[in-house]
């Protein structure tokens, strides 16, 4: 399977930029999630990639070979890139093995031939034996792995997933994504997966790039996304991180800083080429959070939530009222609306200065 790389690609439509000189390089047989908030740039991005929208600027290579730049656009038939749209887009009339083999008739491939490769397309999603069903007798789930099953049978160099699981159920989400990480284990297909689902993105992804405002920030691992996010963005956008400011009191060593943070000293981890600076911001979890009976910092209780087990509180320091933490608690859960209580900040993570990628 072919490789994927976006050099400084822009795509423009009128005076804005919804692509604004993104770069990034899928490696074969990789899985990479495209992940950002509604409106940062993922959809024209695999747009741009199956080339159904030219870019400004920049050039997209598949497999080596240029598909998109300034004087080139490859058509989309041409590029051997498949897609897997979020709404099955299945012909209801047709049997499951006449929607997957509908390319290859219009392509005018041998009948014999044709029937092998819906055959063997069929079986790669696990539908042998469905072939003749309609899609309305199939569930969900069923009718999703046609759509891949229809994507897979012109042997695309590249498969692109335009957020398929966007329609389905939390029950029926869970299973397909088990089924889309088996299948890309089986297969080594290169894929790239389009989602606003961080949930979803963290499950199957070998790295993951996310997107802002049409800028990719930070393409990383999910462990190195989560763990050392090199943004504010991505530090509040992944897990809903917590973006505080702290005073960075030391330079690092051995992957650590000192910093102080709402007038507590702690210790931090942090880049080795963290700058030196004496304002600096850091990014926590929940799970860094714990209360203490004394010597902690000060919060006020906004909100308990019951979640079963415990709650998740929401809360602010008392001396800092602008500023959110979220934490969760077990039960019994004894912390009211309106109370106070003294919290320590375990860990956390000094968001480096300078570049964000």
């Amino acid at each position: 399977m072919a490789g994927l790389k976006i050099e400084s690609v822009t795509k423009t439509f009128g005076s804005m930029n919804a692509l604004s000189d993104v770069s990034l390089e899928v490696k074969n047989g990789e899985f990479v999630a495209v992940l950002g908030p509604s409106g940062c740039g993922k959809t024209t991005l695999l747009r741009a990639i199956a080339g159904f929208e030219k870019v400004s600027d920049g050039e997209i290579r598949v497999d080596e070979v240029v598909v998109s730049s300034r004087s080139v656009n490859v058509p989309p038939e041409k590029r051997k890139v498949g897609i897997v749209f979020q709404n099955y887009a299945l012909w209801p009339h047709m049997s499951v093995a006449e929607n997957v083999g509908y390319s290859l008739k219009v392509a005018k491939v041998a009948k014999a031939t044709r029937e092998k490769r819906v055959e063997d397309a069929l079986a790669l999603v696990d539908l042998t034996g469905l072939g003749d069903r309609r899609p309305s007798n199939l569930s969900g789930g069923q009718r999703q792995r046609v759509a891949l099953a229809r994507c897979l049978v012109s042997t695309p160099s590249l498969v692109l997933f335009d957020e398929p699981l966007a329609n389905l159920d939390v029950h029926l989400r869970a299973s397909m994504e088990e089924e889309f990480a088996d299948f890309h284990k089986r297969t080594k297909t290169t894929i790239v997966y389009i989602t606003h689902d961080q949930a979803e993105a963290m499950a199957l992804a070998d790295r993951i790039a996310v997107m802002d405002h049409g800028k990719l920030i930070q393409f990383a691992t999910p462990r190195e996304l989560y763990q050392e996010p090199r943004s504010d963005m991505v530090a509040a956008f992944i897990a809903q991180g917590m973006v505080l400011p702290a005073k960075l009191m030391s330079v690092p060593e051995n992957g650590q800083c000192k910093v102080q943070l709402l007038g507590q000293d702690a210790v931090f981890r942090c880049a080795s080429d963290q700058a030196t600076v004496s304002e600096a911001k850091v990014c926590i979890r929940s799970s860094d959070i714990e209360i203490v009976d004394k010597d902690g910092i000060p919060v006020a209780i906004k909100r308990v939530i019951y979640r079963g087990g415990g709650a998740r509180v929401e809360a602010y320091p008392v001396a800092r009222p602008d500023l959110q933490l979220t934490f969760d608690i077990p039960d019994p859960v004894t912390l009211l609306e309106g109370d106070t209580a003294n919290i320590r900040i375990c860990s956390g993570w000094v968001i480096p200065q300078g570049d964000p990628q």
